[in-house]
């Protein structure tokens, strides 16, 4: 399970970095989200992830890591998921103010045949 999930990871990690590579800003900013999706598994799997951990302490029992889950894991993805969130709206809304003023969706402002966009078509 764990090998499956770090190719899982390692898939996400790749497909995110060669997206961030592309010229287009739509494949840039999903190559962002894929990646900080990525990065959130990689923090929950670090956390070790265990199946029918009690979330809380029970009564009489110790608190340690082996008898509950690890909250730290869960609440630094919930966090990195918002951030993440918020980054990819702004990501939009540069590309499309970006698209304008170009009238390209090229990250460096040049369409396919390489000269600058003349504004809006």
């Amino acid at each position: 399970m764990l090998l499956l999930l770090a190719l899982f990871i390692g898939t996400l990690g790749g497909c995110g970095t060669w997206l961030l590579l592309r010229a287009r800003t739509f494949d840039v900013v999903l190559g962002l989200t894929l990646v900080s999706y990525a990065v959130n598994l990689f923090i929950f799997a670090m956390g070790r992830v265990k199946a029918g951990a009690l979330p809380i302490v029970a009564d009489g029992r110790a608190a340690t890591l082996a008898d509950t889950a690890d909250p730290l894991p869960q609440a630094l993805v919930l966090t990195a998921i918002v951030i993440s969130f918020a980054m990819t709206a702004v990501l939009l809304a540069i590309a499309l103010r970006a698209r304008a003023e170009t009238g390209s969706d090229h990250v460096d402002g040049a369409d396919a045949a390489g000269s600058i966009g003349e504004g809006p078509r």
